[in-house]
């Protein structure tokens, strides 16, 4: 059986480096036909690793990742694996899956009658498509940010890799006709050519989403993992609306949560990630600027050691009560600043000062827990004079 599957697997690489060599696109689809009628979620996923490990450029593969997409249409035999969740009100697959149908709409109603019109009205028409077509941007970013990063930590990493860049080509190509469309001297017939295209990617990576995606995500994630995606998916945002429905977590499923933490022993958790101890101190210290912080009882309880120090600040320090770390004639501006915090009168304070050729910049922040308590005071130093100096842009990374 297994020198069957084997088989099977090395004639669709076959296949697909073919079509990367140049073969007719309709030899490929009717080749594809004849020999496997049907592909599954998995074969396309272990081909595009397999390619990847073999030399293939991610960029190569994802060249003609719409071409593969269009052999593969209507032929992907385990469908059938999302309809669990696209049915949960509010879940991230049902949402995601909303939104393709949201697209599909837009596509169908906003863009696509006036693709075979001419005039300006036309025109007009299709870049009020266009600026709502540019939030997709949203729907990729939820995708690349909250969905990749799950499964590549399961070792699943070729077709995110492929996907991302095609979603980037689309960004790149619906600002491009967004452009043609503010410029009056732009030729009508290039802007509806490339604004076709444009239609045809989109609808093409709808296909990939909820065929392909989609059941990879169903397979592979856990309870815990969709927690997680849930939660931060409203800082991203959504496809032109929110979800009319949220999702949460149910109670039962508590010790799943747990266990799929993530979270090995030595490890401090935050409310993003964790580090180890050794992984936080190097952090902090990497740091480029410094940072002490008070506790709320006024003593110094940590300071950072960055490679470019502004202010000393000895080891002896640590647990001195902060009004004996000033000059008296400024220990009063400190003292009161953090009278300031502990009231709730203030959240910060900021303050520049020229000092041995370098242009300070500190800052005072008033540490609070998620009720509102003061915990303590932050100070930041920075000298900020190589910034002040930067001007045009830099693009590229330094040799």
């Amino acid at each position: 059986m297994s020198e069957l599957i084997n088989n099977r697997q090395q004639k669709l690489k076959t296949l697909i480096k073919s079509l990367h060599a140049g073969k007719d696109f309709e030899e490929a689809k009717e080749e594809f036909k004849l020999h496997f009628g049907t592909v599954t979620t998995e074969e396309i996923t272990q081909l595009e690793q397999a390619l990847i490990k073999e030399g293939m450029g991610v960029e190569e593969i994802q060249k003609l990742c719409d071409v593969h997409a269009a052999v593969f249409d209507g032929s992907i035999s385990d469908i059938h694996k999302i309809h669990d969740y696209s049915s949960t009100l509010g879940h991230p697959v049902q949402v995601f899956l909303e939104e393709n149908e949201r697209l599909e709409r837009l596509l169908e109603e906003e863009v696509e009658p006036y693709l075979h019109q001419t005039g300006k009205t036309a025109l007009l028409m299709l870049r009020v498509a266009f600026d709502r077509l540019q939030e997709i941007d949203k729907h990729y970013a939820r995708k690349e940010y909250l969905f990749f990063p799950h499964l590549e930590k399961k070792g699943i990493t070729a077709p995110p890799k492929v996907m991302w860049g095609v979603d980037d080509e689309i960004r790149r190509d619906i600002k491009e006709v967004i452009v043609l469309l503010a410029d009056s001297k732009s030729e009508e017939q290039e802007v509806i050519k490339k604004a076709s295209a444009v239609t045809i990617r989109v609808r093409d990576m709808i296909m990939k989403e909820n065929n392909i995606l989609l059941p990879l995500l169903k397979d592979n994630l856990s309870f815990y993992n969709w927690i997680s995606i849930d939660s931060a998916s409203p800082e991203i945002g959504y496809f032109l609306e929110k979800p009319k429905h949220s999702w949460k977590k149910d109670d039962k499923h508590e010790d799943d949560s747990i266990q799929d933490s993530g979270l090995k022993e030595g490890e401090v958790a935050f409310d993003t990630g964790s580090l180890n101890i050794p992984e936080l101190n190097a952090l902090l210290n990497t740091l480029p600027l410094d940072i002490t912080f008070v506790d709320a009882a006024g003593h110094v309880k940590y300071f950072s050691q960055g490679k470019e120090r502004i202010f000393a600040r000895p080891a002896t320090i640590i647990g001195r009560h902060v009004s004996m770390c000033h000059p008296p004639q400024s220990v009063h501006v400190v003292e009161d600043i953090i009278e300031a915090f502990r009231s709730g009168k203030k959240d910060h304070e900021d303050f520049w000062i020229k000092f041995k050729g370098s242009f300070v910049y500190i800052r005072y922040f008033a540490v609070r827990d998620k009720d509102g308590a003061y915990l303590g005071t932050l100070e930041v130093t920075q000298n900020i004079q190589p910034i002040r100096e930067l001007e045009g842009e830099k693009r590229l990374a330094s040799k």
